[in-house]
């Protein structure tokens, strides 16, 4: 029985196989940098590799990450990101599902004008002078608020918020609205808990735009107590020879011990990544549900 079930078993084909193999050697090629910048994150000084390019850990020193955790910039750094990706997210959330609900809704008026007009903006900008001078009037200058405000809503993201809300059944708010529900109710209490799989998505996104969030600080935060984690990072991989070297010396007269410059830019990447990354695993069941998005269930 066992041989006649074993033989019924689909058999791979060479096309198969070679899918397989090309998917496998793509995911190393991507996966591989990772692993090389966790590997000369451990790096000692004394075990140097020419090229920078480690096959095997040669090495575990964690002398580099207690460099980086001994650094008040770096916590300060941390802590501004960690506020403006929590506080960015909810407001981005908030106001993409609230903007995207009400433009889902083929009565309301002037629906498209401001279709075409928050189109325009995925095509066409005033400029980055213009564009400081409005956030400078603002009061956004070396403010925390000038990584969440100005980037509050990505147009794309809204459009297909937009698209998908118009895609549920009209019956369930009908039905709602002879009950006396009102439309703050609905969206909140229905509509937002069939889409959860939908909404964390995005938040996601969200997140993680907000945490890699480093443009608007180059431009407009100049108080070093107020610039995020990207920025500290950028520093620690730019400015090798200014931030790392004095952090590396520090930490050399502290226990007579030699730091691997590399290895502190490597270090920094780790410790920077490794909360966003933490966040995909309690996502992965809404990635899957996902895929059943916009299904109607009886």
């Amino acid at each position: 029985m066992k041989i006649a079930q074993a033989g019924k078993r689909k058999r791979l084909s060479i096309f198969d196989i070679s899918a397989y193999i090309l998917l496998g050697l793509l995911s190393l090629i991507t996966f591989f940098p990772f692993y090389n910048v966790l590997i000369i994150s451990f790096a000692k000084f004394e075990v140097i590799s020419k090229f920078n390019l480690y096959l095997l850990p040669l090495s575990f020193d964690l002398t580099p990450y207690k460099v980086i955790m001994s650094d008040a910039k770096f916590w300060s750094s941390a802590t501004n990101t960690i506020i403006v990706t929590v506080v960015g997210v909810l407001f981005s959330m908030t106001i993409s599902v609230a903007g995207a609900y009400a433009l889902s809704k083929k009565g309301m008026p002037g629906r498209n004008g401001m279709l075409t007009l928050i189109l325009f903006t995925m095509f066409f900008n005033g400029g980055l002078i213009p564009f400081y001078l409005v956030v400078k009037e603002l009061g956004l200058v070396n403010n925390l608020l000038v990584m969440i405000i100005p980037a509050g809503i990505n147009t794309f993201y809204l459009i297909i918020m937009k698209n998908y809300f118009g895609t549920l059944p009209e019956s369930l708010e009908e039905s709602a609205k002879i009950d006396g529900a009102n439309d703050l109710y609905i969206l909140f209490k229905i509509v937002l808990p069939i889409s959860a799989p939908f909404i964390a998505t995005f938040g996601l996104f969200y997140a993680v735009e907000r945490w890699n969030e480093w443009w608007y600080a180059l431009i407009f935060i100049s108080d070093a107590s107020k610039t995020p984690l990207q920025i500290y990072l950028r520093e620690t991989l730019i400015t090798s020879n200014g931030l790392l070297s004095t952090l590396a010396q520090q930490a050399a007269d502290n226990d007579n011990s030699k730091v691997y410059t590399p290895a502190l830019q490597m270090a920094t990447i780790v410790v920077s990544s490794i909360p966003i990354l933490l966040v995909y695993p309690f996502l992965q069941k809404h990635f899957a549900k996902g895929i059943l998005v916009g299904s109607i269930k009886g």
